[in-house]
């Protein structure tokens, strides 16, 4: 049997702050049980269609670049505008295969490190 993404945890300095600009992002409403220490959007969801995403209050702050992220996809133009209205930041812009495929490299609020593409890479 192989694995499945069910989770995807973030550890936050304000974990209501990441956990509600993500549930901004996703279309996904952050779940009643969540507090200032834990909160989760799709954790109430047993079936996991989705994967559910984790916010742990954590006493560190983000002091390097992500090993992991996640990586999105929106064909709107208008994404990355839309993501830094809610409160993102943009990194950088990036392209392979001479145009082939581009994306851009944000950050939340905390800094960790995401991508947005308006397309899925396939190579």
């Amino acid at each position: 049997m192989t694995a499945r993404v069910i989770n995807i945890t973030v550890d936050c300095d304000d974990v209501l702050k990441v956990a509600n600009f993500w549930s901004e992002v996703l279309g996904r409403p952050v779940d009643q049980v969540s507090s200032p220490v834990f909160a989760s959007i799709g954790g109430s969801d047993p079936e996991r269609t989705e994967s559910a995403w984790y916010f742990e209050k954590v006493p560190e702050l983000k002091s390097a670049k992500n090993r992991m992220h996640v990586d999105l996809v929106d064909p709107d133009p208008s994404a990355v505008e839309r993501l830094v209205n809610l409160g993102a930041s943009k990194v950088g812009e990036h392209e392979i295969g001479g145009g082939l495929h581009r994306w851009t490299v944000m950050q939340d609020p905390e800094g960790n490190e995401f991508c947005v593409a308006a397309k899925s890479f396939s190579g």
